[in-house]
């Protein structure tokens, strides 16, 4: 028999040991004498960082935190892994989840598991409390808005998944370092728990997320609970353009 998790908790232990150690971008040309000779990882890396063979990462926000969370997604699935009881699947780059847990030590179930990257905001006086921009949740009206419905990029409808969670990965950011990134920090929260009743664009269909950082850190959203949540956001009035339309029109004909 095996044991069940938490899935919450135990995604916060494993992050707690994720650190992100990407130098920057790879180049073959160099500035050094071949052949060369390391003994051990942090000689290739001064060696590497000395030879010129490395470029910054990018510093724009969404290519930057593209970069976080693949690396992210792919540590935590390599825990999964060794688990054995977990069985996880990567999403599409667009779609949602990021990756879905399943497996015996979940009692077969399946949760859904976001990675949202956000940058704390910069100010004249220093580092924000707040993030730079505020996270998207969702899409609210597509898979979120019908969830009984399976949605092109989707596993299976929103519904039937029994926890949505999000893995929440701040940095700072410094431009003076090839990688990019310092002070990087990861929650684990319950969607619905670090909701606000702000959009997260206003050009787009997007549920945000609060902006206070430590409320995130608390989960400490503005929904009591998750009625309260799903209540409001169903009833939000989304719109319908013509391309969800259509894809809303082709599911409902099987």
């Amino acid at each position: 028999m095996t044991d069940s998790i938490d899935l919450a908790a135990w995604l916060r232990s494993v992050c707690s040991d994720y650190s992100f150690d990407l130098l920057g971008v790879y180049q073959e040309r160099g500035d050094h004498d071949w052949p060369v000779t390391v003994a051990n990882a942090a000689q290739l890396r001064q060696l590497v960082v000395d030879g010129g063979h490395i470029l910054p990462l990018p510093k724009e926000p969404a290519s930057l935190a593209n970069v976080l969370e693949v690396s992210v997604a792919d540590f935590v699935a390599e825990r999964a892994r060794e688990v054995g009881a977990i069985t996880t699947v990567r999403g599409t780059e667009r779609g949602y989840p990021d990756l879905e847990f399943t497996g015996p030590a979940l009692a077969g179930e399946f949760h859904a598991v976001d990675i949202k990257v956000a940058r704390r905001k910069s100010t004249a006086r220093g580092v924000s409390k707040n993030t730079q921009s505020r996270i998207t949740l969702y899409t609210g009206n597509t898979y979120f808005r019908y969830p009984a419905l399976r949605w092109p990029g989707t596993f299976r409808p929103f519904a039937e998944y029994e926890s949505h969670l999000d893995i929440i990965v701040l940095y700072t950011l410094n431009e003076d370092t090839h990688s990019r990134v310092e002070d990087l920090e990861i929650i684990v929260q319950p969607a619905w728990r670090i909701a606000s009743k702000q959009r997260s664009s206003t050009t787009r269909e997007y549920i945000g997320a609060v902006v206070d950082i430590d409320d995130l850190r608390h989960g400490r959203g503005e929904f009591q609970t998750p009625e309260e949540f799903y209540a409001y956001w169903r009833k939000y009035g989304f719109k319908v353009g013509k391309v969800v339309q259509q894809q809303l029109d082709k599911i409902l004909k099987g």
